[in-house]
Protein backbone atom coordinates (compact mmCIF):
# COMPACT_ATOMS: atom_id res chain seq x y z
CA UNK A 1 0.00 0.00 0.00
CA UNK A 2 3.19 2.49 -0.14
CA UNK A 3 2.18 3.75 -3.57
CA UNK A 4 -1.45 4.49 -2.46
CA UNK A 5 -2.42 7.26 -1.18
CA UNK A 6 -6.22 7.88 -0.34
CA UNK A 7 -7.94 10.42 -2.28
CA UNK A 8 -12.00 10.59 -2.68
CA UNK A 9 -13.32 14.36 -3.43
CA UNK A 10 -16.46 13.21 -5.27
CA UNK A 11 -18.60 9.94 -6.44
CA UNK A 12 -17.32 10.61 -10.14
CA UNK A 13 -13.78 11.25 -10.72
CA UNK A 14 -11.68 8.78 -12.07
CA UNK A 15 -11.45 5.64 -10.24
CA UNK A 16 -7.91 4.56 -9.56
CA UNK A 17 -8.15 1.77 -6.42
CA UNK A 18 -11.40 0.17 -4.81
CA UNK A 19 -11.73 -2.51 -2.31
CA UNK A 20 -13.50 -5.43 -2.38
CA UNK A 21 -14.37 -8.48 -0.49
CA UNK A 22 -15.66 -11.43 -2.00
CA UNK A 23 -18.45 -13.29 -0.74
CA UNK A 24 -18.33 -15.82 1.95
CA UNK A 25 -18.44 -19.59 1.74
CA UNK A 26 -22.35 -19.77 2.91
CA UNK A 27 -24.90 -20.46 1.38
CA UNK A 28 -28.24 -18.90 2.41
CA UNK A 29 -29.87 -22.43 1.77
CA UNK A 30 -33.84 -21.04 1.43
CA UNK A 31 -36.49 -18.17 2.00
CA UNK A 32 -36.87 -19.00 5.63
CA UNK A 33 -33.30 -18.29 6.36
CA UNK A 34 -32.91 -15.33 3.70
CA UNK A 35 -35.92 -13.38 5.80
CA UNK A 36 -34.31 -14.00 8.90
CA UNK A 37 -30.86 -12.70 8.32
CA UNK A 38 -32.95 -9.81 6.27
CA UNK A 39 -31.81 -10.99 2.22
CA UNK A 40 -33.92 -11.27 -1.10
CA UNK A 41 -33.70 -14.16 -1.08
CA UNK A 42 -31.44 -17.69 -0.90
CA UNK A 43 -27.78 -17.74 -2.63
CA UNK A 44 -25.76 -20.13 -3.85
CA UNK A 45 -22.65 -18.46 -3.07
CA UNK A 46 -20.48 -20.60 -6.31
CA UNK A 47 -22.61 -18.32 -7.70
CA UNK A 48 -21.98 -15.32 -5.78
CA UNK A 49 -18.78 -16.05 -6.41
CA UNK A 50 -18.94 -15.88 -10.13
CA UNK A 51 -20.59 -12.03 -9.80
CA UNK A 52 -17.80 -11.63 -7.95
CA UNK A 53 -15.36 -12.14 -10.51
CA UNK A 54 -17.77 -10.44 -13.10
CA UNK A 55 -17.42 -7.35 -10.84
CA UNK A 56 -13.47 -7.66 -10.35
CA UNK A 57 -12.83 -8.14 -13.73
CA UNK A 58 -15.08 -5.57 -14.95
CA UNK A 59 -12.96 -2.97 -12.72
CA UNK A 60 -9.64 -4.48 -13.53
CA UNK A 61 -10.38 -3.93 -17.70
CA UNK A 62 -11.24 -0.43 -17.05
CA UNK A 63 -7.84 0.20 -15.03
CA UNK A 64 -8.95 0.15 -12.08
CA UNK A 65 -6.54 -1.47 -8.94
CA UNK A 66 -8.31 -3.41 -6.93
CA UNK A 67 -7.60 -4.48 -3.51
CA UNK A 68 -9.30 -7.69 -2.10
CA UNK A 69 -9.08 -7.24 1.97
CA UNK A 70 -9.59 -10.36 2.71
CA UNK A 71 -5.86 -11.67 1.27
CA UNK A 72 -4.60 -9.39 4.09
CA UNK A 73 -6.86 -10.93 6.91
CA UNK A 74 -4.57 -13.58 9.78
CA UNK A 75 -5.77 -16.83 9.53
CA UNK A 76 -8.01 -16.37 12.62
CA UNK A 77 -9.60 -13.22 11.27
CA UNK A 78 -9.91 -15.43 7.91
CA UNK A 79 -11.74 -18.56 9.35
CA UNK A 80 -14.70 -16.18 11.23
CA UNK A 81 -14.47 -13.75 7.66
CA UNK A 82 -15.31 -16.59 5.83
CA UNK A 83 -18.75 -17.13 7.68
CA UNK A 84 -19.71 -13.19 7.57
CA UNK A 85 -22.73 -13.70 4.89
CA UNK A 86 -22.31 -9.56 4.58
CA UNK A 87 -19.23 -9.16 4.37
CA UNK A 88 -19.30 -8.66 0.42
CA UNK A 89 -20.66 -4.82 1.10
CA UNK A 90 -17.84 -2.87 2.21
CA UNK A 91 -19.12 0.29 1.54
CA UNK A 92 -20.33 0.85 4.64
CA UNK A 93 -17.07 -0.22 6.78
CA UNK A 94 -15.44 3.09 6.12
CA UNK A 95 -15.46 5.91 3.73
CA UNK A 96 -12.15 8.43 2.26
CA UNK A 97 -13.23 12.17 2.68
CA UNK A 98 -10.75 14.00 0.68
CA UNK A 99 -7.12 12.74 1.92
CA UNK A 100 -9.08 11.34 5.09
CA UNK A 101 -10.34 8.19 5.96
CA UNK A 102 -13.09 7.82 8.64
CA UNK A 103 -14.03 4.14 10.50
CA UNK A 104 -17.83 3.32 9.87
CA UNK A 105 -19.62 1.69 12.99
CA UNK A 106 -21.99 -1.13 12.28
CA UNK A 107 -25.97 -0.40 12.65
CA UNK A 108 -26.73 -4.28 13.56
CA UNK A 109 -24.70 -6.08 15.19
CA UNK A 110 -24.52 -8.97 12.30
CA UNK A 111 -21.91 -6.85 10.88
CA UNK A 112 -19.93 -5.46 13.77
CA UNK A 113 -16.97 -8.57 13.00
CA UNK A 114 -16.44 -7.05 9.49
CA UNK A 115 -15.51 -3.22 10.77
CA UNK A 116 -12.97 -4.92 13.51
CA UNK A 117 -11.52 -6.91 10.83
CA UNK A 118 -11.22 -4.21 7.88
CA UNK A 119 -10.21 -0.83 10.66
CA UNK A 120 -7.67 -2.83 11.79
CA UNK A 121 -6.10 -3.14 7.86
CA UNK A 122 -6.67 0.49 7.42
CA UNK A 123 -4.77 1.17 10.42
CA UNK A 124 -2.00 -0.47 9.26
CA UNK A 125 -2.10 0.34 5.79
CA UNK A 126 -2.77 3.97 6.15
CA UNK A 127 -1.65 4.58 9.66
CA UNK A 128 -1.47 8.99 8.39
CA UNK A 129 -4.63 9.04 6.78
CA UNK A 130 -6.80 6.31 8.86
CA UNK A 131 -8.16 8.31 11.87
CA UNK A 132 -8.94 4.71 13.60
CA UNK A 133 -10.50 6.64 16.75
CA UNK A 134 -12.74 9.05 15.26
CA UNK A 135 -15.70 6.22 15.79
CA UNK A 136 -14.98 5.80 19.41
CA UNK A 137 -18.21 7.50 20.49
CA UNK A 138 -20.36 6.44 17.88
CA UNK A 139 -23.41 4.74 18.02
CA UNK A 140 -24.11 3.94 14.02
CA UNK A 141 -22.00 4.98 10.93
CA UNK A 142 -22.79 3.04 7.30
CA UNK A 143 -20.99 4.42 4.67
CA UNK A 144 -24.19 3.47 2.08
CA UNK A 145 -25.82 6.75 3.77
CA UNK A 146 -22.83 8.81 2.32
CA UNK A 147 -22.55 10.76 -0.82
CA UNK A 148 -19.07 12.69 -1.98
CA UNK A 149 -20.97 15.12 -4.14
CA UNK A 150 -17.61 17.27 -4.81
CA UNK A 151 -15.01 19.27 -3.22
CA UNK A 152 -17.29 21.30 -1.45
CA UNK A 153 -20.62 19.12 -0.52
CA UNK A 154 -21.33 15.71 1.18
CA UNK A 155 -25.10 14.41 1.61
CA UNK A 156 -25.72 11.90 4.51
CA UNK A 157 -28.70 10.21 5.53
CA UNK A 158 -29.80 10.27 9.21
CA UNK A 159 -32.00 7.07 9.45
CA UNK A 160 -31.98 2.86 10.00
CA UNK A 161 -27.95 2.81 10.00
CA UNK A 162 -26.98 5.98 10.70
CA UNK A 163 -27.74 8.20 13.58
CA UNK A 164 -27.63 12.28 13.85
CA UNK A 165 -25.38 12.01 16.91
CA UNK A 166 -22.68 10.07 14.76
CA UNK A 167 -22.80 12.58 12.14
CA UNK A 168 -22.61 15.58 14.77
CA UNK A 169 -19.10 13.29 16.14
CA UNK A 170 -17.52 13.41 12.89
CA UNK A 171 -18.62 16.55 11.30
CA UNK A 172 -15.45 18.60 12.54
CA UNK A 173 -13.05 15.76 10.97
CA UNK A 174 -15.24 16.38 7.79
CA UNK A 175 -14.66 20.03 7.59
CA UNK A 176 -11.16 19.58 8.65
CA UNK A 177 -11.00 17.34 5.44
CA UNK A 178 -11.90 20.13 2.89
CA UNK A 179 -15.46 20.25 2.84
CA UNK A 180 -17.63 23.18 3.33
CA UNK A 181 -21.45 21.96 3.71
CA UNK A 182 -22.74 18.72 5.18
CA UNK A 183 -26.23 17.97 3.86
CA UNK A 184 -28.72 16.20 6.27
CA UNK A 185 -31.90 14.22 5.03
CA UNK A 186 -33.53 11.57 6.75
CA UNK A 187 -35.42 8.82 5.08
CA UNK A 188 -38.08 6.97 5.87
CA UNK A 189 -37.37 3.89 7.74
CA UNK A 190 -38.10 1.08 5.51
CA UNK A 191 -36.32 -2.04 3.61
CA UNK A 192 -36.03 0.26 0.26
CA UNK A 193 -34.79 3.27 2.17
CA UNK A 194 -32.28 1.55 4.46
CA UNK A 195 -29.15 3.42 2.87
CA UNK A 196 -28.99 6.45 0.88
CA UNK A 197 -27.42 4.73 -2.10
CA UNK A 198 -30.33 2.87 -2.68
CA UNK A 199 -32.52 6.46 -2.88
CA UNK A 200 -30.33 8.37 -4.93
CA UNK A 201 -26.74 8.34 -6.59
CA UNK A 202 -24.46 10.85 -8.76
CA UNK A 203 -23.90 9.96 -12.61
CA UNK A 204 -21.33 11.82 -13.10
CA UNK A 205 -20.30 15.57 -12.57
CA UNK A 206 -23.70 17.28 -12.69
CA UNK A 207 -26.55 14.85 -11.99
CA UNK A 208 -27.99 13.54 -8.96
CA UNK A 209 -30.70 10.63 -10.12
CA UNK A 210 -33.44 10.31 -7.20
CA UNK A 211 -36.43 8.32 -6.64
CA UNK A 212 -39.48 10.71 -6.49
CA UNK A 213 -40.45 10.82 -2.95
CA UNK A 214 -37.06 12.50 -2.09
CA UNK A 215 -38.06 16.04 -3.34
CA UNK A 216 -40.21 16.23 -0.69
CA UNK A 217 -38.02 16.21 2.52
CA UNK A 218 -36.10 18.83 3.81
CA UNK A 219 -32.97 18.31 4.81
CA UNK A 220 -30.53 20.19 7.44
CA UNK A 221 -27.58 22.37 5.74
CA UNK A 222 -24.68 22.19 8.31
CA UNK A 223 -21.64 24.34 7.82
CA UNK A 224 -18.65 25.64 10.12
CA UNK A 225 -20.34 28.74 10.68
CA UNK A 226 -24.28 27.94 10.80
CA UNK A 227 -27.09 25.36 10.56
CA UNK A 228 -29.89 25.71 8.01
CA UNK A 229 -32.63 24.14 6.17
CA UNK A 230 -33.20 23.36 2.38
CA UNK A 231 -35.01 21.52 0.08
CA UNK A 232 -32.54 18.99 -1.76
CA UNK A 233 -33.36 20.43 -5.05
CA UNK A 234 -32.22 23.48 -3.94
CA UNK A 235 -28.97 22.35 -2.36
CA UNK A 236 -27.84 19.76 -5.63
CA UNK A 237 -28.44 23.17 -7.64
CA UNK A 238 -26.03 25.11 -5.68
CA UNK A 239 -23.26 22.59 -5.80
CA UNK A 240 -24.12 22.11 -9.71
CA UNK A 241 -26.12 19.20 -10.05
CA UNK A 242 -28.91 18.70 -11.89
CA UNK A 243 -31.58 16.12 -10.44
CA UNK A 244 -33.18 13.39 -12.16
CA UNK A 245 -36.62 12.48 -10.59
CA UNK A 246 -37.68 9.01 -11.37
CA UNK A 247 -41.37 7.78 -10.38
CA UNK A 248 -40.35 4.03 -11.90
CA UNK A 249 -37.00 2.27 -10.49
CA UNK A 250 -35.93 -1.06 -9.56
CA UNK A 251 -34.09 0.28 -5.94
CA UNK A 252 -31.18 -2.07 -5.84
CA UNK A 253 -30.24 -2.55 -9.94
CA UNK A 254 -31.53 0.83 -10.91
CA UNK A 255 -29.59 3.09 -8.63
CA UNK A 256 -27.25 1.07 -6.96
CA UNK A 257 -24.33 1.87 -9.33
CA UNK A 258 -20.91 2.82 -9.73
CA UNK A 259 -19.47 6.08 -11.64
CA UNK A 260 -15.74 4.49 -12.82
CA UNK A 261 -15.03 7.96 -14.13
CA UNK A 262 -17.18 10.95 -15.32
CA UNK A 263 -17.87 9.46 -18.54
CA UNK A 264 -18.76 5.59 -17.44
CA UNK A 265 -20.49 3.85 -14.93
CA UNK A 266 -20.92 -0.08 -14.20
CA UNK A 267 -24.30 -1.30 -13.58
CA UNK A 268 -25.93 -4.79 -13.10
CA UNK A 269 -27.42 -6.02 -15.58
CA UNK A 270 -30.54 -5.97 -14.54
CA UNK A 271 -31.24 -2.35 -14.05
CA UNK A 272 -33.48 -0.53 -16.37
CA UNK A 273 -30.99 1.35 -19.02
CA UNK A 274 -34.13 3.58 -20.56
CA UNK A 275 -34.30 5.05 -17.67
CA UNK A 276 -30.86 6.73 -18.35
CA UNK A 277 -31.86 6.98 -21.88
CA UNK A 278 -35.03 9.69 -20.80
CA UNK A 279 -32.29 12.31 -19.66
CA UNK A 280 -29.96 14.63 -22.14
CA UNK A 281 -26.65 14.33 -20.26
CA UNK A 282 -27.71 10.43 -18.66
CA UNK A 283 -27.90 9.07 -22.52
CA UNK A 284 -24.44 10.26 -23.57
CA UNK A 285 -22.39 8.35 -20.79
CA UNK A 286 -21.15 4.66 -21.41
CA UNK A 287 -22.89 2.26 -19.36
CA UNK A 288 -21.15 -1.40 -18.78
CA UNK A 289 -23.68 -3.91 -17.79
CA UNK A 290 -22.26 -7.20 -15.20
CA UNK A 291 -24.35 -9.99 -13.68
CA UNK A 292 -24.53 -9.46 -9.88
CA UNK A 293 -28.13 -11.19 -10.06
CA UNK A 294 -26.63 -13.31 -7.15
CA UNK A 295 -24.80 -11.19 -5.13
CA UNK A 296 -27.75 -8.50 -5.20
CA UNK A 297 -29.84 -10.87 -3.23
CA UNK A 298 -28.05 -10.15 0.17
CA UNK A 299 -30.11 -6.34 -0.41
CA UNK A 300 -27.31 -4.64 -1.80
CA UNK A 301 -25.64 -3.80 -5.17
CA UNK A 302 -22.52 -2.63 -7.18
CA UNK A 303 -21.72 0.59 -5.26
CA UNK A 304 -22.39 -1.82 -1.51
CA UNK A 305 -20.03 -3.87 -2.92
CA UNK A 306 -17.01 -1.42 -3.73
CA UNK A 307 -15.57 1.15 -1.55
CA UNK A 308 -12.90 3.48 -3.30
CA UNK A 309 -9.91 4.51 -2.09
CA UNK A 310 -9.06 6.98 -4.75
CA UNK A 311 -10.22 9.14 -7.51
CA UNK A 312 -8.37 11.18 -9.57
CA UNK A 313 -9.40 13.99 -11.91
Amino acid sequence: MNNLSPNCFSEHEQLKSVVLCPPSGLDVPDQKTATMVRWNGPVNQEIAHENHENLTGALSQEGVHVITYEDALSQEDYKLSNQLINRTFVRDLACVFGNTIIPGEAGTSMRKPEYVHFHGLLAEWFPNHFQIHENNDITSLEFGDVLVLNKDAILINVGMRTSISSIERIQDSIFEAGFSEIGIIDLPRSASTLHLDMNCNVVGPNVLISKSFVRYLPIQVLSRSSIRYSMLQEFMNRHGFDVYWIESYKTIPDINFLNINPETILISKQANLEIFRDHPELKKKKYLSIDVTELEKGGGGIRCMTLPLERRS
